[in-house]
């Protein structure tokens, strides 16, 4: 777990900073198919996800003058590399940041299994055996960033004062199963949710986020319906609004453009612009969203 952060006027921020994605209307920043943002509340600053190009993060992340050696952690949302590519530049100026990412057996965040997890034939001659015939107990598999700090989480977990990474599963089974990580964020108004894709369902997020606080105040990021039909939008809409009554949203990378031109009209003013380059400054913004009655 993350200790206590330093204490100052950062202590009053709250905003979230969208670093990459492929829309925007900031000439200055490169668009990208991707996701990356920085997470600035209670005194935490958190990067969530990093993109698909090395070059593009690192070139996003000097124009809006980010600091990356000031942030406290990093979470990964998932394993596609439109979320990850950006780690080689992160650890570059900040080799020792810890980085939160989910655990998945042979997963190229690093991971490991017992040896009992392979059928043994004895009778084999001994050079077709793997090890020899005499496995280690555990095996440990590596990861695509050996000289990162990296913590893979296969739960539910608090990483820091009001502070929560929720990690679910597509539940797909086997090397198919999807598994993501959403930042949920407590707040005196209720929780701020980051999510990258949304890939285990938004529904399934919420579920948690919701026993966690079950005033959900906002999402923000990916949702995962750039493909969707207008009734299944229209259903999620009703799920979000009436079953988990969320005040506001702040949709970017996957959502959609469809999505995104339902979502304007079914919150109005509680949806928020979040292209590339916006900064959402939810002190702001969550004191003005208001829940239709």
């Amino acid at each position: 777990m993350v200790g206590p952060t330093r204490a100052s006027a950062a202590d009053q921020v709250a905003r979230v900073t969208i670093i990459y994605d492929a829309f925007g209307r900031k000439a200055n920043l490169a668009k990208d198919w991707g996701y990356a943002a920085l997470v600035e509340i209670g005194g935490h600053r958190i990067l969530f996800d990093t993109g698909k190009d090395r070059f593009v993060f690192q070139h996003n992340v000097d124009t809006l003058e980010i600091d990356l050696t000031d942030v406290d952690f990093a979470v990964i949302s998932h394993r596609h590399t439109d979320h990850v590519n950006g780690i080689s530049h992160l650890i570059a100026v900040n080799p020792g940041v810890k980085i939160y990412a989910p655990k998945e057996s042979f997963g190229i965040f690093g991971s490991s299994l017992p040896s009992t997890f392979y059928r043994k034939m004895g009778s084999l001659p001994v050079e077709q055996r793997y090890y020899g015939g005499t496995p280690p107990a555990e095996m440990i598999f590596g990861s695509l960033w050996s000289k990162a700090n990296i913590t893979a989480i296969d739960r539910t977990m608090k990483v820091a004062p009001g502070v929560h990474l929720i990690a679910l599963g597509t539940e797909q089974g086997g090397p198919h199963d999807l598994h993501e990580i959403s930042l949920a964020i407590q707040t005196e108004e209720g929780i701020v949710l980051i999510v990258g894709c949304s890939h285990p369902g938004i529904a399934r997020i919420l579920d948690v986020a919701s026993k966690i606080d079950e005033r959900i105040l906002m999402i923000v990021g990916g949702l995962h319906f750039a493909a969707a039909s207008d009734s299944e939008i229209a259903d999620m809409i009703i799920l979000l609004k009436e079953k988990y009554r969320v005040k506001g949203i702040a949709p970017g990378h996957c959502t959609g453009e469809p999505t995104f031109a339902a979502l304007s009209e079914a919150f109005g003013k509680n949806r928020l612009y979040a292209g590339l380059g916006e900064i959402i400054q939810l002190r702001s913004a969550t004191s003005n969203l208001r829940m239709e009655a």
